[in-house]
């Protein structure tokens, strides 16, 4: 059974950087092509960042396009997400996903874990 763990959140003031990462087990990660969502309070899920499986193809909402990098180590089964500039409008839980296809849509990952929050002060 596929498990998603995220890590790397917390309470950072704003212009900090965080690294989330995000560990995949019970099948190799080069099968699925991986996304970074977050949900912030009495929002829905929002698409941050994807990545193809060899990590050569990625894509980025327009908020955090030149702030945010996704990337991954498929021989450490780890997604990780590098946040930088952070604006206290980051603040939500995030969220990874693993999917059969490269989607910004969250009704398309399969699986999901159980989110990491990130706080951001002004």
């Amino acid at each position: 059974q596929v498990q998603l763990v995220e890590s790397g959140g917390g309470l950072v003031q704003a212009g900090g950087s965080l690294r989330l990462s995000c560990t995949l087990s019970g099948r190799s990660l080069v099968f699925y092509p991986m996304s970074w969502f977050r949900q912030a309070p009495g929002k829905e899920r929002e698409f941050v960042a994807n990545i193809n499986w060899n990590g050569q193809q990625t894509h980025y909402a327009d908020s955090v396009k030149g702030r945010f990098t996704i990337s991954r180590v498929n021989d450490r089964s780890t997604v990780y997400l590098q946040m930088n500039g952070l604006k206290p409008e980051d603040t939500a839980v995030y969220y990874c996903g693993a999917s059969g296809t490269v989607t910004m849509s969250p009704r398309e990952v399969d699986y999901w874990g159980r989110g990491t929050q990130v706080t951001v002060s002004s």
